[in-house]
C-alpha cells in the first residue's frame, strides 16, 4: 500500500479572470475548485494510475469536512485526523495575464493530533510506501519529517521525499527510496549555480552518496534526470504540448515515477513520471489516466 501525508490540505480555488487590476472590481470568466496538498495532489494521480493509495494528514472545520467528502467521491481513501480548532486553508489561484496565488495559512496542530498521526503511521507494515510531500505548517517542530523517518527505521518501508534545502538534506540519513528536488533547488543546497545537464548529474549523485537511493531531478524544459540505485543515469526531455497549469505537476511526477518502479523499471518509473507530470502541465486540473497515456506514447 502507497501512503501519502499532507500536513496542511487546501481547497483550491481557481479563478480565470482578464486583465486583473488592484484597487478594482475584477470579474471571473471562469472558476474552478480543486482538493489540493502536495500529499493529495500524489494520491489523486495514483488513483489514476490504477495504484491504491491512502491519504494521512490534517482536517479542520468546515472546509475539513469538504475536503474529505470530495476526495471520497473521487474514490480516494482518506484517513486524516480531524483537528479540534480552525479551518483547513483555502488557497486562491489568479489565472489572468499572470498567474496569481494567495495561499491561505491553516490551522495549529496540536500535540494529541501529531500523536494521532504518529498512532496511524505505526501500523504501517513491510512494503509499503511513505510518500512525504511539501512545506511543514509552523505549529510543527522543524524536524517532523527527520522524526517520521527515524520512527520508520530499521522496517522494509520505501520513503519518497518532496522537499527542498535542509529539510531534504536531514533525511538523507535514513535512506529514502526517492527524492525529487528540482536542478535550481540541488545547487541551491550545495551553494552552487548548475548550468549543465553533466553538472547536475554530478551534484545529484552527491545526494545519492549521502543516502537517498534514487534522485530525480525536474529540470523544467529540459526534461528530467534520474540517478537510480543501480547507479544508472537516465535523461528523458519534455513531453510536448500548451502549458496551461503549474500546480502539482512535480507531485504528478513522483505518483508516475512510483507507480511505475513497482517492478524495479527505473526507466519506465521515469518514462510514466515524465508523462504524469506534462498530463497535468498540459491540464486545467491534474492529469488524467487519458492524458497520461496520450502522453506516454509520445516518450
Amino acid at each position: 500500500m502507497v501512503y501519502t501525508v499532507t500536513f496542511n490540505p487546501a481547497i483550491d480555488y481557481v479563478v480565470h479572470t482578464g486583465e486583473m487590476k488592484l484597487g478594482a472590481v475584477n470579474r471571473s470568466s471562469a472558476e474552478e475548485m480543486y482538493f489540493g496538498g502536495k500529499g493529495i495532489n500524489v494520491s489523486i494521480v495514483l488513483n489514476e494510475l490504477g495504484v491504491r493509495s491512502k491519504a494521512l494528514g490534517f482536517t479542520a472545520g468546515f472546509t475539513g469536512e469538504a475536503i474529505k467528502k470530495g476526495l471520497a467521491d473521487m474514490g480516494i481513501d482518506a484517513d486524516f485526523v480531524r483537528l479540534p480548532k480552525g479551518n483547513s486553508r483555502i488557497n486562491v489561484k489568479i489565472k489572468s495575464a499572470e498567474e496569481t496565488e494567495l495561499n491561505g495559512q491553516g490551522p495549529d496542530i496540536d500535540d494529541a493530533s501529531l500523536d494521532a498521526l504518529f498512532e496511524k503511521l505505526d501500523k504501517l507494515t513491510d512494503g509499503d510506501t511513505l510518500i512525504l510531500a511539501g512545506s511543514i505548517p509552523s505549529s510543527l517542530p522543524s524536524d517532523i519529517y527527520e522524526r517520521i523517518m527515524q520512527r520508520l527505521s530499521g522496517r522494509n518501508i520505501r520513503t519518497v521525499v518532496d522537499a527542498t534545502k535542509e529539510l531534504l538534506l536531514n533525511v538523507l540519513k535514513y535512506k529514502p527510496f526517492l527524492i525529487k528536488p528540482n536542478n535550481h533547488e540541488l545547487g541551491e543546497m550545495f551553494g552552487v549555480e548548475l548550468k549543465t545537464i553533466e553538472e547536475i548529474g554530478e551534484y545529484a549523485r552527491r545526494l545519492q552518496e549521502m543516502g537517498a537511493v534514487n534522485v530525480l531531478i525536474s529540470m523544467a524544459g529540459d526534461g528530467a534526470l534520474l540517478v537510480d540505485e543501480n547507479g544508472q543515469t537516465h535523461i528523458k526531455g519534455v513531453c510536448k504540448g500548451e502549458v496551461r497549469n503549474s500546480v502539482g505537476a512535480g507531485d504528478s511526477m513522483v505518483a508516475g515515477f512510483v507507480a511505475g518502479s513497482i517492478d524495479g523499471d527505473y526507466e519506465y518509473a521515469l518514462k510514466l513520471g515524465t508523462a504524469a507530470g506534462g498530463a497535468t502541465a498540459f491540464s486545467d486540473g491534474l492529469a488524467t489516466k487519458e492524458k497520461i497515456a496520450e502522453l506516454l506514447r509520445t516518450l
